[in-house]
């Protein structure tokens, strides 16, 4: 089996990120190529904590969280293409440049995440990367990462 057709599932995923619940947003990946893009996926749960605040009548996943599991996608990417270990190197979120909000994000809903790098300078990497819902865009953004050594 193909890199570009693996899944990536739970455990690879808890092995190439620093995260954990409740602000891990990243449920499996697919369609990975190495250093070029890969598609990220995030079932939205309504025993998600966030929902108990917003809204609890109307809830809508918060566009910051969407915005975080792009990234996430992005980190497995990196990751990945990096062969980094967590256990001494880390993924740093560096920044948004543009994002875009244009459908709620609802529990029930499957986040399928298609994100691609654009660049690689000195070890930034630049994101363009879209959150779908059923194929329907709901929010795009672009963005960038990079990797450092985790501090003692």
């Amino acid at each position: 089996m193909s890199d570009e057709t693996m899944t990536i599932g739970p455990d690879e995923i808890l092995r190439r990120l620093p995260h954990r619940y409740p602000f891990l947003m990243v449920d499996r990946a697919e369609a990975y190529v190495p250093g070029e893009s890969i598609v990220g996926f995030k079932c939205v749960s309504a025993a998600e904590p966030h929902f108990q605040g917003h809204f609890p009548e109307n809830p809508v996943m918060p566009g910051v969280l969407i915005i975080e599991a792009l990234a996430q996608t992005g980190a497995i990417l990196m990751s990945k293409t990096l062969n980094a270990d967590i256990s001494n190197t880390l993924i740093y979120f560096m920044g948004v440049e543009q994002a875009k909000f244009r459908r709620p994000v609802r529990p029930g809903d499957v986040l399928e995440m298609p994100v691609e790098v654009t660049a690689n300078r000195r070890g930034v990497f630049k994101f363009k990367g879209e959150a779908r819902v059923n194929g329907v865009r709901c929010a795009d953004a672009t963005f960038s990462a990079t990797s450092a050594p985790r501090e003692a």
